[in-house]
């Protein structure tokens, strides 16, 4: 699986304290390798964002993310309340 950073989402994350960008490089690295592994919390974000879904990057930061064809689009990341 490949994944790619929208531009929207790359802006946000370079804003973000060093930590949790840490943080989201290393569940990304989980990510890539069981997208379904339960410390990610990957669920149906659909209500906010039609056809996404979201992972858990802290607990309270989310990426929500669009699949497509074998390829992630993470799309946008912030806290829940901004996100929801």
């Amino acid at each position: 699986m490949e994944a790619i950073f929208h531009k929207q989402f790359k802006k946000k994350l370079k804003k973000l304290p060093h930590a949790i960008r840490e943080q989201f490089y290393d569940r990304l690295e989980v990510f890539m390798i069981d997208p379904n592994n339960k410390m990610l919390h990957n669920h149906s974000v659909d209500k906010a964002f039609s056809d996404c879904r979201s992972i858990n990057i802290t607990g309270d930061y989310r990426a929500i993310f669009k699949e497509d064809k074998g390829t992630c689009v993470f799309i946008t990341i912030g806290t829940h309340s901004e996100l929801y």
